[in-house]
């Protein structure tokens, strides 16, 4: 019988750093001058860069926290900026922002290795700067994709369908939204999607257990990332990103492993690892120890507080509790004109929803822009919440409301805009894309919108409704206000540009609406709308996200 002799190997010690026999062998050429790409590289898409992600950080305020304060911490963009777009840009500009960065890191590295020709036996210096490198990746990708697998661990990102969407044909979706619509109707699976995630980035966080967080990441992201270009889903950049990071991780490792799995040979990882002193040991446990608080602990309760009560890509505002529900429009005059039904009209309304939130929407036999975004991005105002809307054609229309309870009158605004203003305003942050897309395929960066005054419509709310209609900012539960939401309710524009609608309802139980008053082209409508049942087949979770 053969027997195997395990080497002993032997711990040495130099420059302050603990490695196995063999650690610190001499790196061949090639491999010092692909390091140094590799380090120029990473560091530069690893690392915030920007001066605007710095104040934003210095502006949080820590006594009242939203998720999203914590969330673009860790969803920063780096590398070299070119086209007015970040590394993450929903569209393929944030690859080509990839190229740039490698081909400053390989001048850099160039340079880089040219001032380094002259030195003798750097092996030691390159594994030190190896392992720092592969912390910085690490901690990157961590808190990143963990904070990208919270808003699916309390689904979020992927909302169940409104009732205006359950009531929209089929066809008149594009593919990205159907498949937003299909985890939305399962939330228990975006739920499992978000714990491969969070797992895949508490793994690593931890030396030990790199290579299964990486190897996990990769594996998950890859799948997000064919997903993204098979229906258009608008965040190619991010998921490709992770997985970039999560396959540097596992270069270390892959000889290892293909020796061990398909060459079947004794195979003992080697590693080198810092052995540090006292005060840095103590430094190092605590920021790791203040890291997993913030991203796994902070971050899941602010998570959590969203989803109870502030969904991001819902309204987060209860609606006219007596309204809600799917109507037939059973009567439609205009300038007091009867517009009989005809499924072609391009004025009649078809048919009505008001759902929970402080939405209406109805459509009309007439084309509109689509807005082909995913809906993303950090609104905090309902207005600028459009998931309902986005990748939605056959004619419909969504507009926001705020309800007058007193006197029975609703205040509509028009939700689609040719430039949403739901686009992260941290300079650097992506992710949801940096483009919007209109019908006619064009688009305009987030930082080149101006938003437009309508000075005329300055006063069509009057202080009288007002007082009725309350403080829009503190419609939610109290446990979802936050020093981010009253910054950009403070901000936001008074009198920009949409259609507007001033409608008086009347009602009893809600079975039987009359809606009277001025339509977006300041003609008078009479509507009647007489509530229908639709049992679909999909029913809601019990995993249902907002406080309605």
């Amino acid at each position: 019988m053969s027997t195997i002799t395990i080497p002993q190997i032997q711990p040495l010690q130099g420059n302050g750093f603990t490695h196995t026999a063999g650690a610190a062998a001499a790196w061949k050429a090639y491999e010092r001058v692909a390091f140094r790409i590799a380090f120029v590289f990473f560091i530069a898409i690893a690392i915030p860069n920007n001066t605007e992600w710095y104040s934003h950080v210095l502006g949080i305020n820590w006594l009242r926290l939203h998720y999203r304060d914590l969330y673009d911490i860790a969803r920063f963009g780096s590398g070299i900026n070119v086209f007015g777009n970040t590394i993450f840009g929903s569209s393929l500009l944030g690859y080509a922002n990839w190229v740039i960065t490698l081909l400053v890191a390989i001048v850099g590295g160039l340079i880089w290795t040219f001032i380094d020709s002259r030195r003798k036996n750097p092996a030691l210096e390159y594994n030190q700067l190896y392992y720092w490198l592969r912390v910085v990746v690490r901690y990157r990708a961590g808190i990143g994709i963990i904070g990208f697998g919270f808003t699916k661990l309390l689904p979020v990102q992927m909302p169940f369908p409104s009732l205006a969407l359950l009531d929209t044909n089929f066809g008149d979706f594009t593919a990205q939204k159907i498949y937003w619509l299909i985890i939305g109707i399962v939330p228990w699976y975006q739920v499992f999607a978000g714990i491969v995630e969070v797992t895949a980035g508490t793994l690593l966080f931890f030396r030990k257990t790199t290579t299964l967080g990486a190897a996990l990441l990769v594996g998950a992201l890859g799948d997000i990332v064919y997903v993204n270009f098979a229906y258009d889903g608008g965040v190619h950049v991010y998921s490709s990103y992770f997985v970039l990071l999560g396959g540097f991780l596992l270069v270390q490792d892959l000889p290892k492993l293909y020796n061990l799995l398909i060459r079947e040979k004794l195979t003992i990882p080697v590693y080198h690892f810092p052995s540090l002193s006292r005060g840095w040991q103590a430094a190092r446990i605590t920021l790791k120890s203040v890291t997993i608080f913030l991203f796994l602990g902070v971050l899941f309760y602010l998570q959590l507080v969203n989803f109870q009560y502030d969904p991001y890509k819902q309204p987060s505002t209860a609606g006219v509790q007596a309204l809600r529900g799917n109507y037939r429009v059973t009567e439609f005059r205009i300038n007091n004109q009867v517009l009989p039904y005809n499924p072609t009209d391009t004025v009649r309304w078809q048919s009505a929803t008001f759902e929970r939130w402080t939405s209406l929407t109805f459509t009309v036999n007439r084309p509109a822009s689509i807005d082909l975004s995913n809906g993303g991005g950090d609104p905090m105002r309902d207005i600028n919440r459009t998931f309902e809307l986005t990748g939605t054609g056959g004619g419909r229309r969504t507009f926001h409301y705020l309800a007058d309870t007193i006197d029975h009158v609703l205040y509509l605004q028009d939700k689609f805009k040719a430039i949403p203003d739901r686009r992260n305003r941290v300079a650097g942050v992506g992710g949801d894309g940096d483009y919007n897309q209109n019908r006619g395929g064009r688009g305009q960066r987030q930082q080149d919108r101006k938003p437009k005054q309508d000075t005329a419509a300055a006063n069509w709310i009057s202080p009288q409704a007002w007082a009725h209609i309350g403080n829009e900012n503190h419609m939610i539960d109290p446990k979802g206000w936050s020093t981010r939401r009253d910054r950009e309710f403070a901000t936001a524009p008074k009198n920009e540009k949409r259609n507007r609608m001033v409608l008086q309802y009347s009602t009893t139980d809600g079975s039987h609406v009359i809606l009277t008053g001025i339509n977006e082209h300041k003609d008078s409508i009479y509507v009647v709308l007489d509530r229908i049942a639709r049992p679909y087949k999909v029913s809601r979770s019990t995993l249902d996200a907002g406080k309605y």
